[in-house]
Formats: C-alpha cells, structure tokens, sequence
C-alpha cells in the first residue's frame, strides 16, 4: 500500500508523507500460499511473545524455517508483513460472511439466525476460527494503511451486509439501504473502538449479544415468531 507523494498548489509534490510499505505480490499457487501462511503464523507468535519491537524479517524468517531472500520476495521489510497480515485478516472475515451469511439459501437459514451470524461475524474480534487481531496490531493500522484502504474494507462489508439483508426473504419488511449502512457502522465502528479500549474480555460476548438484538430489532425480528 504504496502512498504517492501528495500534491499541493499547483500539482507541486510534498514529501510531508512517506511511503508505505506493501506486499510484493500475492500467492497464486499451494506452495506460496502455504508459505505465505507460515510466514503469517510465525508472525503471530513473535508478536504474540515479543510484540512489534520483536518482529523483524530474520526473526521471523528464523521462526518460519525459510530463507530471509525468500520472505523478501514476498515482503521487503516488517511494514509489509504487517500490511499482508492486516489484509490476510480481512479477507477471512470476509470470507466467512460470504460462507456463514450469504451464501445459505433463505429456506435453509431463516432471517433471525442469518442476521445473529452476520452481526457475530462483524462484531467479535475473537471469534473462533480467524486470524488473531489484537489492540496493538489495530494501532499500527495507521503506518500501512491510508484512508482508501479503510473505505475499501467498508465498502466490502457493505456488500455483504446488503447481501445478507437480500437473502432474508422472511423479514416482516425489507430494510431500508440508509437502515442497513447505519448498522453496519454501528457493528463495525464499535468493534475497532472496543478493541481500542481494550474492555474486560469477559464483557465482549455480552456486547455482541446487544449488537445482535439491536438490529433485530431494528428489523422488528425482536420477538420469536408465534405460530
């Protein structure tokens, strides 16, 4: 996530903002995927057991198996590991939107449960079965990411939360776009600020579960069904 030089007046370019480092290039076949992934799990436990100031090209080179030239082929220095890593996690997340939300049919999965997985999904930082990301990792979002990068990230959420909306043929009314977007920010952006707070972890399942019943609500989904 390169950042070109910004430009003032008269197209002139300032050197205010420096570059930032990115991924060389993404894995295509089973052998780089399967590198890459390494490299993102040994990672995770140097960060994990040393944090930033522990992470660097060798060490985790070391802690792969794999020579430092090869990890330079995937990413020039730390900046980019964590810029691969921070994308790494977004695409699992959505990924198992697209899995657990979406894609079901409507006869299988009935709006109430669709709409508990999609906001579970967006909410809960630690849910089971994604990458670990934690508060210092969301701290340094800002040395590999500029503002295009995080719309982009809610714009492929949006997707999905249009997406899963549609696919929910039994909801007493369709949700307004307007309705949809709100809620989603308000899923999304309490995530990332609970994350920055760093609240006891023994109260995330409780905020999920309001989250969860906010929009249902909002859906009048707030009562089971009577037959």
């Amino acid at each position: 996530m390169y950042r070109r030089p910004s430009t003032s007046g008269f197209g002139k370019t300032t050197e205010t903002t420096p570059a930032r480092s990115k991924p060389l290039k993404r894995p295509t076949q089973a052998r780089a995927k399967f590198t890459v992934q390494a490299i993102y799990d040994a990672f995770v436990r140097i960060w994990n057991a040393e944090g930033w100031d522990g992470v660097t090209t060798r060490a985790v080179a070391l802690e792969t198996g794999i020579a430092v030239g090869t990890l330079y082929d995937y990413f020039p220095d730390k900046e980019a590991l964590l810029s691969g890593y921070v994308r790494h996690c977004i695409e699992a997340l959505l990924r198992r939107l697209d899995t657990d939300a979406v894609a079901p049919p409507a006869a299988e999965l009935p709006a109430r449960e669709r709409l508990g997985r999609l906001v579970r999904i967006t909410c809960d930082s630690g849910l089971e079965g994604l990458p670990a990301f934690d508060r210092g990792m969301l701290l340094l979002v800002h040395r590999v990411a500029e503002p295009k990068h995080h719309q982009r990230v809610y714009d492929e959420l949006a997707i999905r939360w249009h997406q899963a909306f549609a696919a929910c043929t039994d909801l007493p009314r369709p949700a307004r776009p307007a309705t949809i977007q709100a809620l989603l920010t308000a899923a999304w952006g309490g995530r990332r600020y609970r994350l920055l707070l760093r609240p006891d972890p023994a109260d995330d399942a409780g905020w999920v579960a309001e989250m969860e019943s906010l929009v249902l609500h909002r859906v009048a989904l707030s009562e089971p069904a009577h037959g």
